[in-house]
Order: structure tokens, then C-alpha cells, then sequence
């Protein structure tokens, strides 16, 4: 597994990360052993950066990565996330904060998180104020490095003046580009990104259904990418990619994890499965390289996208 260099702060981490919010939170009903045979799995392939939050399951999906990770913590990264409410709006006051990552340490089972993110910005308070709470929390000892996710380009220049911030989260994939906007203040900066989402909340996966065959309560259920509108337009991006993937030898999920590797040296997509087998079709992206005309075909064919990303 090769490795990168997230920020300016020393945050090194495997090229290909896991994101953990599908094993309590979003796609359906989860299985906690399945899970945790995943990320160890994960692991043992090489991954070396998980990432989950507090709003996934509120303690559960943390408490079961935790359980995964605890033989190994030393040898990994673990990132978490506040700023929710349990209504899903934003909190991101400094006393909830405090809150928050106490309890994410203790749900974690470790003495220290590597990396916090504020998880959705906060209208209602200051970024200056939310950092200041996030360094609280360093200069103890508790978190090694600072992120934002779901945040703009003037939040970022605000925080980073507070505390030097090493990762901004956002989704990023073939399908969901606009964070591209953002590039040119993290190259300012010297901030490092994370891309969640990298198979555009499964169109990507090589096994997209239409809405009907989700549960009711699963995330694509509202997501503009499977409204029936845009269904035929995306899923003949997706055949275009198929048919591009089979022609290098590659899946579908790979192809979209490698071109995302492909767009920047301080890039890191944190792919989420509960299988160890996708685990491992996913981890072994991170070999394949394309030709330049490859590349202009895949961003030809994203243009055929339409609908648009979620917003947290």
C-alpha cells in the first residue's frame, strides 16, 4: 500500500482510507461481525486510516470501529466527526463540542483521536470560537490533528488562522465534482483531502439499483442521482465506465478510486464496505494507473451526470 501526506502537520496515512458510516448508519441494516471482519480485513491489506462520527448510529458506529481497531490502534489512524444534533441540524457550540469528543474517546476506546473533524459547518458560531475548542483538545493531548468537512472556502482561511488545519473532508467522485472549487485554497494552505463518498453513494459500486430495490429508510431514497428523472442519463455514464473498466481489466469501483488518486498526490478516498471481499477489490485501486487519454474519457463521461450531490 503506498502512502500520503495529508497537511503540513505530519499526518501520513494509506493512500486508500475506510469510511465507516455504512456499517451503522445510511445503507441499511448492518451486521456488527461482518463489519469488523471488514476493517480487519482493511487492515491487513494495508489501510491504515478509518473514519467514522458521532452521527453515525450516535455512538454506535464508533463503539463498533473502536472494537475492530483496539489489537491494532497503534498501528492506524482513526478520525471522528461532531457538529450534529440528534435532529440532524447543526451544533457546533463549545460546550457540545466538549461533550461530543469526550464521549467519542470514550465510545473509541483510545486515549486520543488522530484526527477531528467539524463535521457540517455552523452558522450560529464562529468558526474562530469551534477551532479554538478543537486546539483545547490538542494542547491535552486528546486529538493529533484538526479537519473540516462540509465547509467553504472562507471557513477554511478563518480556521486555518486559528489553528493550522491538516484535512478538509468533502465528497469527491466522478459523479460529485463541485469540491474542485475548493482546490485552489488547500493548495494555499497546504491542507490535505479526504474524499467520502468516491463511488457516488454506491452508483459507482458496479451493483446501482433503482430506488425501489432500497429499503425505505436508506439514503438513496433522496439522493438526486436515483431520482427517475436523471436514472436513465446516469446509469449510461455508469455503462460508459463499465465498459472503459472492463477494457483496462479492472472493476467498475476501482476505476472510480484511481481516477480520484489520479487528480492529486495529497488525495485520500475513504471507501466503505461491509464485505471483505469489496474491501479488497477496493484496496487494490490503488495499483492502477491510467493513460492520459484514459482520464479525458472518464471526465467526458462525468459530464453526463445529472442531479445533484447531497449536502452533508
Amino acid at each position: 500500500m503506498q502512502h500520503r501526506t495529508l497537511g503540513r502537520q505530519g499526518l501520513v496515512v494509506s493512500a486508500i482510507g475506510y469510511g465507516a458510516m455504512g456499517t451503522t448508519f445510511a445503507y441499511g441494516p448492518g451486521d456488527d461481525t461482518e463489519s469488523i471482519a471488514a476493517i480487519r480485513h482493511a487492515h491487513d491489506l494495508g489501510v491504515t486510516h478509518f473514519d467514522t462520527a458521532e452521527l453515525y448510529g450516535w455512538g454506535s458506529g464508533e463503539r463498533l470501529l473502536g472494537a475492530a481497531l483496539a489489537p491494532i490502534r497503534d498501528e492506524v489512524t482513526i478520525a471522528t466527526k461532531f457538529g450534529f444534533t440528534d435532529t440532524y441540524g447543526q451544533d457546533s457550540r463549545p460546550d457540545h463540542i466538549r461533550q461530543v469528543v469526550d464521549t467519542s474517546l470514550r465510545n473509541l476506546g483510545t486515549d486520543s483521536i488522530d484526527l477531528l473533524y467539524q463535521h457540517v459547518h455552523d452558522p450560529q458560531v464562529p468558526i474562530e470560537d469551534v477551532v479554538g475548542v478543537m486546539q483545547e483538545f490538542v494542547e491535552a493531548g486528546k486529538v493529533r490533528y484538526l479537519g473540516l468537512s462540509n465547509t467553504d472556502a472562507e471557513n477554511i482561511r478563518r480556521a486555518n488562522a486559528v489553528h493550522p488545519i491538516s484535512v478538509l473532508q468533502t465528497e469527491y467522485s466522478v459523479f460529485a465534482r463541485e469540491s474542485e472549487e475548493l482546490f485552489p485554497v488547500v493548495d494555499e494552505l497546504g491542507i490535505g483531502l479526504v474524499a467520502y463518498s468516491p463511488l457516488a453513494r454506491g452508483f459507482l459500486s458496479g451493483a446501482v439499483q433503482p430506488r425501489s430495490a432500497y429499503a425505505e429508510d436508506d439514503i438513496r431514497q433522496w439522493l438526486e442521482w436515483w431520482a427517475p428523472e436523471h436514472w436513465d442519463a446516469n446509469t449510461a455514464v455508469v455503462a460508459g465506465l463499465t465498459e472503459l473498466a472492463e477494457a483496462k481489466g479492472i472493476s467498475l469501483s476501482q476505476l472510480a478510486l484511481a481516477w480520484i488518486l489520479a487528480q492529486r498526490d495529497d488525495i485520500v478516498p475513504i471507501p466503505g464496505s461491509r464485505s471483505p471481499r469489496r474491501v479488497a477489490e477496493n484496496v487494490a485501486a490503488a495499483a492502477v494507473s491510467f493513460t492520459p487519454s484514459e482520464l479525458e474519457r472518464i471526465t467526458t463521461l462525468g459530464h453526463g451526470v445529472r442531479g445533484k450531490r447531497a449536502t452533508g
